[in-house]
């Protein structure tokens, strides 16, 4: 594609296209032509590694040619089919996901199956309201959920939220574990938990508003969580935190609510993040990669005695489709077919400490690196004293799409993706099967990024 024929492009999706903020995070907007593995490709094949993999959905990398080939296979035999009938795959499938969890946790549960991560929220939260009458619930500072009504109603940002007001379900926020940035300016090697201690506090009065003594019972239906935030900066919480807090939601009957859709199928090392910490939750929604972004399938698992004697009736066309559900298939086969679990952890593990070498050297830019598995975070800071640096977050992310950086000879790009409470965060999810080769190029990459405005040649 020629300049002309770029700009074109670019002029009719100005004149056509909704003004949406995720394709305007540049003016004007990265276009790319190809993918393959963990790379882009604009249209002068000059490649860009990718770290952000679609949001985390392509956990098995761009162009898998087994995917494909079931993909291929499944739209000769049948391509389409209403959700109110049966097809083979949309068993099997609902069968692995629930054994796989009950392998897990010890605990039966069934799969109800829906479209794209927001649309397995919502279904979640009227499997709530239908399982507890209730429409309130905690969710964390920080926590992303999606921006359909429901779901923006308990993601904690207002502007999500701002232009159209509530439409029912509503969330109470709890500050979340963030260690870096504790809300309670408390310091994790002694404060005992403190945020943990004060959630718990709110059911100690009928008068802190969450709960009625006279019937043991809680205003609040559910408490939805991200064990590791997404969008709030792949903030991992401290060991001994979920544990403590499932056991105060057992105890007040108030529904644990998983939200996998980022971290699930092998991100943090697991099949599910939550695993890490110690807690059985009572609802565990995905999404993403389950299908490896080729289709936006997605779902919910819930014990067996919450959703046994539910009526879910099908309500869209597109929800178990073949297509999405022998994808599904195939993507748990490939992860059944090698030792993912170890594997991330120990990829997770070398880049981190590559991660942590650039912090030593980028003191005043750099001011915490963590992750788990391959679910990795840079915060960028202005100084030594935590002040986050949006500006320069941007700029490099910004600097990484041109395209310019030179390793080995040969040039790159670099996709990031910007996160965190005060967008200075870079939340790095590299494809799972990612080589260390290809590791030490993503250092590099980011050192050339880094350099650039540090002074540093």
């Amino acid at each position: 594609m020629n300049e002309a024929e770029r700009a074109t492009i670019l002029d009719l999706e100005a004149q056509y296209c909704s003004y949406g903020d995720t394709v305007h995070y540049v003016d004007p907007a990265k276009k790319f032509a190809a993918c393959s593995g963990g790379f882009l490709y604009d249209d002068e094949d000059r490649p860009y590694f990718d770290l952000q993999m679609q949001y985390s959905a392509a956990n098995l990398g761009y162009g898998d040619v087994r995917l494909t080939k079931v993909l291929n296979d499944q739209i000769q035999v049948l391509s389409q089919l209403d959700s109110q009938h049966l097809h083979e795959q949309r068993t099997l499938l609902a069968e692995k996901l629930a054994a796989l969890t009950e392998q897990r946790f010890g605990v039966k549960g069934r799969v109800h199956f829906s479209v794209g991560g927001a649309g397995a929220i919502e279904d979640s939260l009227c499997f709530v309201r239908k399982a507890t009458g209730k429409n309130f619930h905690f969710a964390f500072m920080g926590g992303y959920h999606g921006r359909t009504q429901g779901a923006s109603a308990i993601t904690s940002g207002y502007r999500y939220r701002r232009r159209y007001g509530h439409f029912g379900d509503r969330a109470q926020f709890i500050p979340y574990p963030y260690c870096f940035r504790c809300f309670y300016d408390k310091k994790p090697d002694s404060c005992g938990v403190y945020c943990l201690s004060q959630f718990e506090k709110l059911f100690d009065s009928d008068c802190h508003s969450v709960w009625d003594s006279e019937i043991n019972q809680s205003e609040h239906g559910a408490f939805y969580i991200e064990p590791v935030q997404g969008t709030g900066g792949y903030v991992v919480p401290p060991r001994g935190y979920f544990g403590g807090l499932g056991k105060i939601l057992s105890d007040r009957r108030v529904l644990l609510v998983d939200d996998e859709i980022q971290m699930g199928f092998f991100r943090t090392g697991k099949l599910w993040s939550i695993e890490h910490f110690g807690v059985t939750p009572d609802v565990i929604v995905f999404g993403k990669a389950l299908t490896n972004g080729l289709n936006p399938l997605s779902g919910f698992w819930a014990r067996e005695d919450l959703i046994d004697r539910l009526d879910w009736p099908p309500e869209s066309a597109s929800r178990a489709n073949p297509q999405g559900t022998a994808i599904a298939l195939e993507v748990l086969r490939i992860f059944e077919s090698r030792d993912f679990e170890s594997m991330v952890q120990e990829k997770g593990a070398y880049f981190l400490s590559r991660l942590q070498q650039l912090k030593k050297r980028y003191p005043g830019i750099i001011e915490d690196v963590d992750g788990l598995g391959l679910a990795l975070r840079i915060e960028v800071c202005r100084g030594q004293d935590k002040t986050p640096d949006s500006e320069m977050a941007d700029k490099i992310f910004q600097h990484g799409l041109k395209g310019g950086l030179e390793v080995g000879g040969r040039r790159y790009g670099l996709v990031l993706d910007v996160g965190g409470y005060y967008k200075n965060v870079f939340t790095l999810a590299p494809y799972l099967e990612i080589s260390y080769e290809e590791i030490d190029l993503g250092a590099e990459l980011l050192d050339r990024l880094f350099s650039r405005f540090d002074g540093n040649p």
